[in-house]
């Protein structure tokens, strides 16, 4: 009826190198966090979920994706957190951001350029709520073999499944309307691709920015009430 709380950092083992049911240390997996993983795949409609400590550390392990040298494309309104780590973090790291206006689908081939990896949409943006054509930035992302990326904060698996429309991974701050509740801070990521998930899970393990298990208890609860609160935002 519930998932339960496991509150636990490691597991009980049937002995060396002999893992229990994949669980070893929580950093790694937790059956907790693990469920709230497979819910947000399944809302995406895609098959593979993560859950971070917070907004910010789900857009840093998108954007780790890249490697130094590499270029990507963003809209100009993006969210003031994203923007600050992409110019003031990742910048440090080789990684070239670019700010366009995304809203403008037809101009943004022109800006693309063989460094460019990465095309990254934040629909609706945040706060100004412009909306880029998701399946036309698709489009554009496979035709030149770019990794498509929508934050998908504002409208919520709810209202829009971008995965559905040739997207490569979708986001969330979940803090905001999947939590709720106003009293959890985590991210959601959520892909298709096998090789991009398997990526994201050495990243999300390897850096650490995981969501804990009471944190992941309290984003299953505030999802079984997101339909109901959504028809109330639209209103």
């Amino acid at each position: 009826v519930t998932t339960p709380i496991y509150q636990t950092s490691t597991y009980m083992q049937d002995g060396i190198g002999d893992m229990r049911q994949g669980y070893e240390y929580s950093r790694s997996a937790n059956p907790t966090r693990s469920a709230l993983e497979g819910l947000i795949a399944d809302l995406e409609q895609g098959e593979s979920g993560f859950a971070f400590g917070s907004g910010m550390a789900a857009i840093s392990a998108v954007i780790m994706l890249l490697d130094k040298g590499d270029h990507l494309l963003i809209n100009s309104d993006v969210y003031g957190g994203t923007y600050r780590a992409l110019t003031k973090v990742f910048n440090r790291f080789g990684i070239d951001a670019e700010f366009i206006d995304t809203t403008n689908i037809e101009a943004v081939e022109q800006y693309i350029k063989p460094e460019t990896k990465m095309l990254y949409i934040e629909t609706p943006s945040n706060p100004l709520l412009r909306v880029t054509d998701i399946k036309k930035s698709a489009e554009i992302a496979k035709k030149h073999h770019l990794i498509s990326v929508v934050d998908n904060t504002f409208m919520t698996p709810y209202f829009q499944n971008p995965l559905t429309l040739g997207i490569d991974i979708v986001l969330h701050s979940a803090t905001k309307y999947i939590g709720g509740h106003s009293d959890v801070v985590a991210g959601l990521v959520a892909t298709s691709d096998a090789e991009l998930a398997e990526r994201l899970g050495f990243i999300q393990n390897s850096t650490g920015g995981v969501l804990g298990p009471q944190d992941s208890y309290l984003l299953i609860r505030g999802i079984k009430t997101l339909g109901l609160r959504m028809e109330q935002v639209q209103r």
